[in-house]
């Protein structure tokens, strides 16, 4: 197979040109489902036409998601022997779908995504997945370009993923609500008791008029993670009395009205796009990966009331260094069974290297590998609040840790704090009950 390069003029020209229409995925991208019949894979992964050989890359959310096309028409135009066709898996359970089809007898996927580090561990604890380590040696990949992120998820010695995307939490804030309040927008400098006394101070109450001062989606990364940003306590640590602080502090708002009523955003499934994009929420935390949705929504006229909006560094403890946050990475790996596993390589060695990560900077979307020609890139995408030097500034991190270190029980753990989580928030249990009861089953879990 000859040797496939790409330069970063002709990557970012390709990113340029394909992102002038790339609002969701076109019939083709979408078509392939989870529930592709046997036959239809069968035939799909056998080849082309025209001898192109097929890879098949399980993702999530094609339609929301602005980076997926650029990155393979760009690899498409360096190798016209090879199609990508992307299988969208669904956001809500893609770890366990993707664990089923991959210890099925019918996946044929040459490259997965790996959406967070309990679906990692799972993968890697049932073996499904092919170690990367020669590929990288015999590529001659640095690592060191990753800043340390590929040593965090090494399992006995190997890696098994390689990281594309490195997201850490802000606050995104709509201007239009703090300017009819009058008040002041965010800093990057904010302490917990700083962020309640302004989320309070945004809240509107009027029937038919409400305003939401906060907004917390149902993940408990969206609670349970303040508590970690001291560096001092992990989510593995097996006691969590530190969290109760921050769920009394959101309970009080769930209760005074300032955010949304927990229950009610999960039984109506309400996603924090759709949420954010009603235009009646002041401020949310969330993902560096909501910055290329919003622009692309806002550029395609589909969010009309957001247009107007910033993001700041998350709030911190007393004490706790300003720009200290939670940081998640999004992988690409190779089944073990995958058909075609040196080309599948070489897209995962594209999109997570140098030339990938200029085609996701464009976008907004915050790369794995960062450096300054990067982050110019990704706050001077269209669209990114740039005029506010609060903004561009809320980029420069200080402290990232991981959601969820690597650990091989981190699966069984996550169940733990999930469903302790979704007790006290809905009012099933007192936050002390729930906390007594994740140190219990946790501690449990850890010792085992």
């Amino acid at each position: 197979m000859k040797k496939r390069t790409l330069s970063i003029a002709l990557a970012c020209a390709l990113a340029a040109a394909s992102l002038a229409g790339c609002g969701g995925g076109t019939a083709e991208t979408t078509a392939a489902s989870a529930e592709t019949s046997k036959a239809e894979t069968t035939a799909e992964t056998s080849g082309a036409a025209g001898g192109q050989t097929t890879l098949r890359w399980s993702v999530w959310d094609i339609g929301a998601t602005t980076y997926y096309q650029p990155l393979i028409d760009a690899f498409e135009a360096a190798n016209p022997d090879v199609k990508i066709e992307m299988v969208d898996l669904g956001s809500t359970d893609y770890q366990t779908v993707l664990a089923t089809e991959l210890t099925g007898s019918g996946s044929d996927f040459d490259v997965v995504t790996v959406k967070d580090v309990p679906g990692y561990m799972t993968l890697v604890n049932k073996g499904v997945l092919e170690p990367l380590d020669s590929y990288i040696q015999s590529a001659g990949v640095d690592l060191s370009q990753y800043k340390g992120l590929t040593d965090q998820i090494t399992v006995d010695g190997k890696l098994y993923e390689l990281p594309f995307r490195n997201d850490f939490w802000v606050m995104f804030y709509n201007k239009d609500i703090f300017d009819a309040a009058g008040v002041e927008y965010p800093t990057n400098d904010m302490t917990f008791e700083q962020y309640d006394a302004m989320v309070r101070s945004l809240a509107v109450d009027t029937p038919g008029q409400e305003v939401f001062g906060s907004h917390y989606h149902t993940w408990r990364s969206a609670v349970q993670l303040f508590g970690v940003l001291d560096g001092k306590h992990t989510i593995l640590d097996g006691t969590y009395d530190f969290l109760k602080p921050y769920y009394e502090m959101v309970l009080n708002q769930q209760e005074d009205g300032v955010c949304q009523d927990y229950a009610t955003l999960k039984t109506s499934g309400l996603h924090y796009s759709g949420a954010f994009a009603q235009g009646n929420i002041a401020t949310m935390n969330m993902g560096t990966w909501f910055i290329s949705t919003l622009m692309e929504k806002i550029r395609t006229g589909e969010y009309t009331d957001v247009s107007n909006w910033g993001i700041a560094k998350y709030p911190h403890a007393e004490g706790v260094e300003a720009g200290s946050t939670l940081a998640t990475i999004t992988a690409l790996a190779i089944p073990a069974n995958a058909p075609n596993k040196d080309l599948a390589w070489e897209f995962i060695n594209f999109v997570s290297g140098k030339d990938g990560a200029e085609i996701l900077a464009k976008t907004g979307t915050i790369p794995a590998v960062m450096n300054s020609t990067v982050a110019d890139l990704v706050s001077s995408a269209d669209g990114f609040p740039k005029e506010d030097g609060t903004s561009v500034e809320a980029l420069n991190t200080s402290n990232l840790y991981l959601e969820m270190p690597v650990n091989p029980k981190s699966s069984e753990i996550e169940t733990v704090l999930n469903e302790a989580h979704d007790a006290i928030m809905t009012g099933g249990m007192s936050v002390d009950d729930g906390i007594a009861e994740m140190n219990e089953k946790v501690s449990a879990i850890l010792g085992q």
